[in-house]
């Protein structure tokens, strides 16, 4: 394009520029340079051209005798202007009388005293984060309402802090004291009595007599086990024949021999047959996953303890837009406790963990757990010469003995075994 000037020139615009193409206006913030002449100019070109942020990043260097000037199109010191508007910079040619037009950039140049740390480095510090950053800006443009928050929030922070080393300061007292050895027992201690704590029976270990820790109006209700009368003279006469088979069809082991061994009459039998039954609900319960309202009825169950069975070892779910009961794997571990809780009272005061693990089906470490946890005394029967040898080689049993045993937890993990 070529524009007829009154001065008889000729405006020429460049269609296509490159980088080396534009012009470069510079302005000193200190004011006016009277010798430009003297100044020597470099342009430093940042190197990283396939990084569209950095590859138009320029740094203009002015130096004199007495002082240097630096100025740079990026960061917080470059102007803005280059950002909103466009220069450009006519360059006339006195021998063609033509002036071409380049587009433009500006510098603010600024002087640089060696030795002295610039302003921007003064201010910028690394270390901040981005909420300090943030109260920086709140405490010299915020609101009224927004540095009332900031000073309710640092004040709240200095509170907070105190609390800590308060509660920092009264911690060490006490490793001070106790030991730190100490302090980790008791919080494992702590810790394997509170998960099992849940899922026990009511207990009460002051108690004068061995059948008062574990009550057995707990286990079971007068209302309760007066409701189990026909069910309980149902297995009351079961005969030897009926009790072989359950235990070969791989019944409840820990019932059959409990109906093996029933008192000959009175109260005793009563009190064992009904108990008995119970300890199948309980043992048939563990054994399902969702449970029908239709459980026990085929045995004879009573309602009053088919409730209890529900209320007490069962987890309420949604399913398929309905509300169904299943035994999760906490009452499981309930169920077991129950269930040796009841076996003490019907063998004087012992229980079988051997048999109750199996018809449980639960892992014999579990079942141990559950007994030390509720304070019983672990016995290991010897050896027997008698056709069940087998089974009484491997039989556990627990006994409850006033004062309860109080279990300490080992700190250590097991050792796993190196395989050769």
């Amino acid at each position: 394009m070529t524009t007829t000037m009154a001065a008889s020139c000729s405006l020429v615009c460049c269609e296509e520029e490159r980088d080396s193409d534009k012009a470069v206006i510079v302005r000193f913030s200190n004011g006016s340079v009277k010798n430009a002449e003297r100044l020597d100019f470099t342009m430093y070109k940042n190197a990283d051209d396939s990084n569209p942020r950095k590859k138009n990043r320029r740094i203009m260097a002015a130096e004199s005798d007495r002082l240097s000037y630096v100025g740079n199109n990026f960061g917080a010191e470059s102007l803005k202007c280059n950002n909103l508007c466009k220069y450009y910079v006519g360059v006339l040619n006195s021998k063609t009388r033509q002036m071409e037009v380049h587009s433009a950039q500006l510098f603010n140049m600024q002087p640089v005293i060696p030795g002295e740390i610039t302003e921007s480095a003064k201010t910028q510090d690394t270390t901040l984060t981005y909420r300090d950053k943030v109260d920086s800006l709140i405490e010299a443009f915020g609101t009224n309402k927004q540095k009332r928050a900031l000073n309710t929030r640092r004040l709240n922070q200095v509170g907070s802090e105190a609390l800590h080393q308060a509660v920092a300061k009264a911690a060490n007292t006490v490793i001070e004291e106790k030991g730190l050895e100490a302090l980790q027992q008791e919080v494992a201690e702590t810790e394997a009595q509170g998960d099992l704590a849940l899922h026990l029976p009511p207990c009460n270990a002051d108690a004068d007599k061995p059948e008062d820790v574990y009550l057995f109006d707990d286990l079971l209700s007068p209302e309760e086990f007066e409701a189990l009368e026909p069910a309980g003279s149902k297995m009351a006469e079961l005969t030897s024949e009926e009790l072989k088979k359950m235990r070969e069809d791989g019944g409840c082991l820990c019932v059959v021999k409990h109906l093996e061994n029933m008192p000959a009459a009175g109260e005793a039998r009563d009190k064992t047959s009904r108990c008995a039954f119970y300890l199948s609900m309980l043992l048939k319960l563990v054994q399902q996953r969702n449970i029908t309202r239709k459980f026990g009825q085929e045995e004879g169950c009573p309602r009053i303890v088919q409730n209890k069975l529900f209320r007490t070892f069962t987890v309420e779910t949604f399913n398929s837009g309905r509300v169904q009961n299943m035994v999760s794997t906490s009452m499981r571990a309930k169920l077991a406790a129950y269930c040796l809780a009841l076996q003490l009272h019907m063998s004087h005061m012992t229980g079988d963990l051997t048999l109750l693990h199996r018809d449980l089906g639960i892992t014999e470490a579990k079942m141990v757990d559950i007994a030390k946890s509720m304070g019983l005394t672990l016995i290991k029967l010897p050896r027997g010469k008698s056709e069940d040898a087998g089974l009484q080689d491997t039989n556990r049993q627990a006994a409850l003995v006033l004062p309860l045993v109080k279990y300490e937890q080992s700190m250590e993990r097991r050792k796993r075994k190196k395989m050769h």
